[in-house]
Protein backbone atom coordinates (compact mmCIF):
# COMPACT_ATOMS: atom_id res chain seq x y z
CA UNK A 1 0.00 0.00 0.00
CA UNK A 2 2.82 2.42 0.91
CA UNK A 3 4.64 1.64 -2.33
CA UNK A 4 1.41 2.32 -4.25
CA UNK A 5 1.10 5.72 -2.57
CA UNK A 6 4.73 6.51 -3.41
CA UNK A 7 4.16 5.66 -7.09
CA UNK A 8 0.98 7.76 -7.17
CA UNK A 9 2.79 10.63 -5.44
CA UNK A 10 5.68 10.43 -7.88
CA UNK A 11 3.33 10.39 -10.86
CA UNK A 12 1.41 13.37 -9.48
CA UNK A 13 4.67 15.23 -8.93
CA UNK A 14 5.69 14.62 -12.54
CA UNK A 15 2.29 15.78 -13.80
CA UNK A 16 2.23 18.87 -11.59
CA UNK A 17 5.81 19.98 -12.21
CA UNK A 18 6.52 20.63 -15.91
CA UNK A 19 10.28 20.83 -15.32
CA UNK A 20 10.30 17.25 -14.06
CA UNK A 21 7.86 16.05 -16.71
CA UNK A 22 10.19 17.16 -19.51
CA UNK A 23 13.75 16.18 -20.18
CA UNK A 24 16.51 18.78 -19.99
CA UNK A 25 16.74 21.47 -22.64
CA UNK A 26 19.72 19.61 -24.11
CA UNK A 27 18.38 16.41 -25.69
CA UNK A 28 21.93 15.20 -26.28
CA UNK A 29 22.44 14.99 -22.49
CA UNK A 30 21.11 11.43 -22.67
CA UNK A 31 23.72 10.55 -25.30
CA UNK A 32 26.52 11.67 -22.96
CA UNK A 33 25.53 9.13 -20.30
CA UNK A 34 27.95 6.20 -20.18
CA UNK A 35 28.09 5.33 -16.45
CA UNK A 36 24.95 4.99 -14.35
CA UNK A 37 24.62 4.74 -10.58
CA UNK A 38 21.36 3.04 -9.57
CA UNK A 39 19.93 4.51 -6.38
CA UNK A 40 17.90 2.33 -4.02
CA UNK A 41 14.26 1.94 -5.07
CA UNK A 42 13.23 1.18 -1.48
CA UNK A 43 13.61 -1.35 1.30
CA UNK A 44 10.72 -3.69 0.52
CA UNK A 45 11.26 -6.95 -1.36
CA UNK A 46 9.46 -5.79 -4.52
CA UNK A 47 11.54 -2.61 -4.82
CA UNK A 48 14.80 -4.48 -4.26
CA UNK A 49 13.83 -7.17 -6.76
CA UNK A 50 12.83 -4.72 -9.50
CA UNK A 51 15.97 -2.63 -8.85
CA UNK A 52 18.11 -5.75 -9.24
CA UNK A 53 16.33 -6.65 -12.49
CA UNK A 54 16.84 -3.12 -13.84
CA UNK A 55 20.56 -3.28 -13.00
CA UNK A 56 20.82 -6.66 -14.76
CA UNK A 57 18.98 -5.32 -17.83
CA UNK A 58 21.25 -2.26 -17.93
CA UNK A 59 24.39 -4.41 -17.74
CA UNK A 60 23.09 -6.73 -20.48
CA UNK A 61 22.71 -3.81 -22.90
CA UNK A 62 26.49 -3.23 -22.94
CA UNK A 63 25.53 0.36 -23.81
CA UNK A 64 25.98 1.56 -20.23
CA UNK A 65 28.35 0.80 -17.38
CA UNK A 66 26.64 0.40 -14.02
CA UNK A 67 28.76 1.73 -11.18
CA UNK A 68 28.50 1.37 -7.41
CA UNK A 69 30.34 4.68 -7.00
CA UNK A 70 27.99 7.66 -7.24
CA UNK A 71 30.86 10.12 -7.83
CA UNK A 72 31.99 8.28 -10.99
CA UNK A 73 28.52 8.24 -12.55
CA UNK A 74 27.39 10.44 -15.43
CA UNK A 75 23.80 9.97 -14.25
CA UNK A 76 21.83 8.58 -11.32
CA UNK A 77 18.87 6.28 -11.98
CA UNK A 78 16.11 6.78 -9.42
CA UNK A 79 12.91 4.86 -9.28
CA UNK A 80 9.86 3.47 -7.54
CA UNK A 81 8.40 0.01 -8.03
CA UNK A 82 5.02 -1.43 -7.13
CA UNK A 83 3.77 -4.97 -7.51
CA UNK A 84 0.18 -5.97 -6.85
CA UNK A 85 -1.21 -9.48 -6.62
CA UNK A 86 -4.92 -10.12 -6.70
CA UNK A 87 -7.19 -13.09 -7.20
CA UNK A 88 -10.25 -13.17 -9.36
CA UNK A 89 -13.02 -15.69 -8.82
CA UNK A 90 -14.69 -16.96 -11.97
CA UNK A 91 -17.88 -18.94 -11.39
CA UNK A 92 -20.86 -19.99 -13.40
CA UNK A 93 -23.87 -22.16 -12.86
CA UNK A 94 -26.85 -23.32 -14.83
CA UNK A 95 -29.73 -25.60 -14.23
CA UNK A 96 -32.69 -27.18 -15.96
CA UNK A 97 -35.83 -28.51 -14.27
CA UNK A 98 -38.56 -30.60 -15.86
CA UNK A 99 -41.39 -31.63 -13.59
CA UNK A 100 -39.68 -33.26 -10.61
CA UNK A 101 -36.28 -33.85 -12.23
CA UNK A 102 -33.52 -31.27 -12.16
CA UNK A 103 -30.06 -31.06 -13.68
CA UNK A 104 -27.58 -28.51 -12.42
CA UNK A 105 -24.05 -27.74 -13.47
CA UNK A 106 -21.67 -25.27 -11.89
CA UNK A 107 -17.99 -24.47 -11.94
CA UNK A 108 -15.67 -22.12 -10.09
CA UNK A 109 -11.97 -21.31 -10.32
CA UNK A 110 -9.65 -18.58 -9.17
CA UNK A 111 -7.00 -16.78 -11.16
CA UNK A 112 -4.03 -14.99 -9.62
CA UNK A 113 -3.14 -11.75 -11.38
CA UNK A 114 0.25 -10.11 -10.89
CA UNK A 115 0.69 -6.51 -11.96
CA UNK A 116 3.86 -4.41 -11.70
CA UNK A 117 4.41 -0.70 -12.21
CA UNK A 118 7.75 1.11 -12.30
CA UNK A 119 8.53 4.78 -12.64
CA UNK A 120 12.19 5.63 -13.23
CA UNK A 121 14.19 8.70 -14.12
CA UNK A 122 17.79 9.47 -15.03
CA UNK A 123 19.17 12.53 -13.29
CA UNK A 124 22.46 14.26 -14.02
CA UNK A 125 24.87 15.07 -11.15
CA UNK A 126 23.37 18.58 -10.90
CA UNK A 127 19.93 17.08 -10.22
CA UNK A 128 18.40 17.89 -13.63
CA UNK A 129 16.17 15.18 -15.06
CA UNK A 130 17.59 13.79 -18.29
CA UNK A 131 15.01 11.09 -19.03
CA UNK A 132 11.88 9.54 -17.47
CA UNK A 133 9.74 6.49 -18.06
CA UNK A 134 6.76 4.86 -16.40
CA UNK A 135 5.90 1.31 -17.42
CA UNK A 136 3.45 -1.32 -16.28
CA UNK A 137 2.99 -5.00 -16.97
CA UNK A 138 0.71 -7.91 -16.16
CA UNK A 139 3.48 -10.32 -17.08
CA UNK A 140 4.81 -11.79 -20.28
CA UNK A 141 4.62 -15.28 -21.72
CA UNK A 142 7.78 -16.60 -20.04
CA UNK A 143 8.46 -14.09 -17.27
CA UNK A 144 6.69 -12.44 -14.40
CA UNK A 145 5.35 -8.92 -14.27
CA UNK A 146 8.36 -7.48 -12.38
CA UNK A 147 10.91 -8.87 -14.84
CA UNK A 148 8.77 -7.75 -17.78
CA UNK A 149 8.36 -4.20 -16.49
CA UNK A 150 12.12 -3.92 -15.79
CA UNK A 151 12.85 -5.01 -19.38
CA UNK A 152 10.27 -2.55 -20.74
CA UNK A 153 11.94 0.35 -18.91
CA UNK A 154 15.40 -0.43 -20.26
CA UNK A 155 14.10 -1.13 -23.77
CA UNK A 156 12.39 2.28 -23.71
CA UNK A 157 15.67 3.89 -22.63
CA UNK A 158 17.53 2.20 -25.50
CA UNK A 159 14.84 3.22 -28.02
CA UNK A 160 15.07 6.84 -26.87
CA UNK A 161 18.89 6.81 -27.08
CA UNK A 162 18.68 5.27 -30.55
CA UNK A 163 16.19 7.95 -31.67
CA UNK A 164 18.55 10.68 -30.50
CA UNK A 165 21.51 9.06 -32.26
CA UNK A 166 19.57 8.86 -35.54
CA UNK A 167 18.41 12.48 -35.19
CA UNK A 168 22.00 13.56 -34.56
CA UNK A 169 23.20 11.81 -37.74
CA UNK A 170 20.57 13.49 -39.94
Amino acid sequence: MLAHLVVVGMLLQVAANPRIAKTTDDPSALLKVKRIYVESFGDDATSKGVQSMIVSSLVETKRFKVTENREHADAILKGVALEKRSQELHAYGEGTAVHRSAITDSSAHTETINEAKVSIRLVDPDGDVIWTSTQESKGAKYKGSSADVADKCIKQLLRDVEKLEHARQD
